[in-house]
């Protein structure tokens, strides 16, 4: 790294291990990694997460983009709206947002939170 930049290399970066919490597990076992790149001042990060398939509830305090960089996943919300998500795509999740993510195949993403 240098002082203007970060680049995603995963292979410098020991990944998380996670799971949903049980209290939200609603199928499936999944598994998380998160591989965190960037952890800057006033509540902003960025990294490479990827799930196991499995069902759970989300609830989103944060704001997050991401880009989905392999796999398929399922986004709904709360009111029955659904996001298919594959290879390529892009999505923005405001706080507030409440619903369900379905990891149907294996998924990676690339994500940007802010607090």
């Amino acid at each position: 790294m240098t002082g203007s930049w970060i680049t995603f290399d995963l292979t410098s970066v020991e990944p998380e291990e996670g799971a949903p919490a049980p209290d939200r597990l609603l199928s499936g076992d999944p598994r998380f990694r998160t591989w965190n790149v960037e952890e800057a001042e006033g509540g902003l990060y960025a990294g490479v997460w990827e799930s196991t398939p499995g069902k759970w509830r989300i609830v989103y305090e944060e704001w997050e983009y991401f880009r989905i960089i392999s796999g398929y996943s399922i986004v709904t919300d709360d009111k029955g709206e659904v996001i298919h998500l594959r290879a390529g795509e892009s999505l923005i999740l405001r706080p507030g947002f409440s619903g369900t993510w379905e990891v149907v195949e294996t998924t990676r993403k690339d994500y940007v939170i802010r607090l």
